[in-house]
């Protein structure tokens, strides 16, 4: 077996493979003694078949397949031993000579590799990247506090409708000239919430409504047809509402107003824990606090931006083998026949470009990620995925347990495994290079993302 490697230009390389009899031949009996021991022919017991049958019906078959298994291997074996930085598969050249598989012996198989372009993103003291810190002011920390108050809301009975109530009530059918009709549906403990309504006809004749009253409208008009809400409403089967699209009588039995979580003592614990926060004082250090956190990580994600715009800046466009490197995507997508367009392409490339940017940033940092670190990345992301539903005070053992199974998922794996990475990358980045400090609003710093 002789490897050769050969590299036309900078970006593309040939390596060939070439195999002898003796290189595969061992395998190829092996291989054909054991097809032998399973064979079953009209006429010969089982394992009994001649070996000069089984060379005749299966013999090019395993050959094939015994040189294609060699020579994958000796061929990434060189590139893993030679450490040759290639980017996707290797693809068989069509240029090459079709093989007889059954007529030779020897062979040659040629391959070309995409290789990664060489570039140096080293970063010192010398470069100034910007940083920015998000500042967390009272006014932010109210609207947070709001916030739990709305997720802690609880109905309360209000005396006069207003947008957003929650009427309950008995429903009548009535007929073509307004009175209740014969045999018509009624219903009691009907529900309605007059500000969903799709007519704005519909939901004015609840405006200022009290308790008591008896208002006129059609379901069916309030609710642009939809079975589902009106089967709701009619307490009927789905089926049936099509037969009920005139007008109805409500009258209204109560109505429920949802009134915010005072702050307080009740508030505090179903956010934090029984007794972790026991002021408000502290209810809105903890709020600050956490938001803080959280806006130290999104200063974190903005800092790798500045930082992949930085060195694509002073590295430049590196240079690829572009039609190699079409080639091989195509190879790897499941719809293989769809072309892909010049701007999808050259997206591409450009998350190529700062793929091995990164990848060469966590090299020279010498970052590696731990199974712990991991295990913390998926804790914090479900922490932080129950807390966007005001469930701030999760147990630890299950949050654990969330986030194993975060992490069974290979998709999700993926995902918490660069995020964390990022995290490092981030850290260790921020004691290598000179940050421009910059103070900066929420509203300011989503800015910079819009222009982006």
């Amino acid at each position: 077996m002789k490897v050769t490697f050969e590299k036309p230009t900078a970006q593309r390389g040939v390596v060939t493979v070439s195999i002898e009899q003796a290189d595969y031949a061992p395998q190829v009996k092996k291989a054909l003694k054991d097809y032998q021991k399973k064979a079953q022919l009209p006429g010969f017991r089982p394992g009994n078949v001649p070996m000069g049958l089984i060379q005749k019906r299966v013999g090019p078959a395993i050959k094939a397949e015994e040189v294609d298994k060699a020579v994958t291997k000796a061929l990434f074996d060189y590139i893993r031993e030679n450490k040759v930085a290639v980017l996707g598969q290797p693809l068989g050249d069509d240029s090459q000579e079709q093989q007889n598989i059954e007529g030779q012996d020897n062979f040659e198989f040629r391959f070309l590799v995409a290789l990664e372009p060489e570039f140096d993103a080293t970063l010192t003291q010398k470069d100034k990247i910007p940083y920015y810190n998000i500042t967390v002011d009272d006014a932010r920390v109210d609207e947070q506090v709001k916030g739990f108050q709305q997720r802690g809301s609880r109905p309360a009975e209000a005396s006069e409708y207003e947008d957003g109530d929650v009427l309950r009530g008995n429903i009548s059918e009535l007929d073509e000239t307004g009175a209740p009709k014969e045999g018509g549906v009624y219903a009691e403990g009907s529900s309605l919430m007059p500000k969903y309504f799709k007519a704005d006809d519909q939901k004015a004749y609840f405006e200022g409504a009290k308790k008591g009253d008896a208002i006129i409208f059609n379901p069916t008009k309030a609710n642009d047809g939809n079975e589902a809400e009106l089967a709701a409403i009619l307490k009927l089967p789905k089926e049936e509402v099509k037969e009920h699209t005139g007008d109805f009588l409500f009258t209204i039995t109560d109505i429920s107003r949802m009134k915010p979580a005072e702050v307080d003592q009740e508030l505090f614990d179903q956010v934090y824990g029984k007794d972790a926060v026991k002021s408000e004082e502290e209810f809105r250090a903890r709020i600050k606090e956490e938001l803080t956190q959280q806006f130290a990580a999104d200063s974190d994600f903005r800092f790798l931006i500045d930082v992949r715009e930085y060195l694509t800046k002073r590295v430049g466009k590196l240079e690829f083998d572009e039609e190699l490197l079409r080639r091989i995507v195509k190879q790897g997508e499941q719809d293989g026949d769809k072309e892909m367009s010049d701007e999808d392409f050259q997206k591409s490339v450009e998350e190529l470009q700062w793929h091995l940017t990164r990848q060469q940033l966590i090299e020279k940092q010498g970052l590696k990620l731990e199974a712990d670190e991991l295990q913390q990345t998926a804790v914090q992301a479900a922490r932080f995925q129950f807390a966007q539903y005001g469930m701030s005070n999760i147990p630890d053992e299950y949050l654990l347990d969330y986030a194993k199974r975060m992490l069974d998922n290979e998709e999700q794996r993926q995902s918490l495994v660069r995020r964390a990475l990022d995290t490092k990358l981030s850290l260790a980045l921020k004691n290598v290079v000179t940050l421009d400090q910059k103070q900066v609003s929420l509203d300011d710093f989503n800015k910079l993302f819009e222009k982006a």
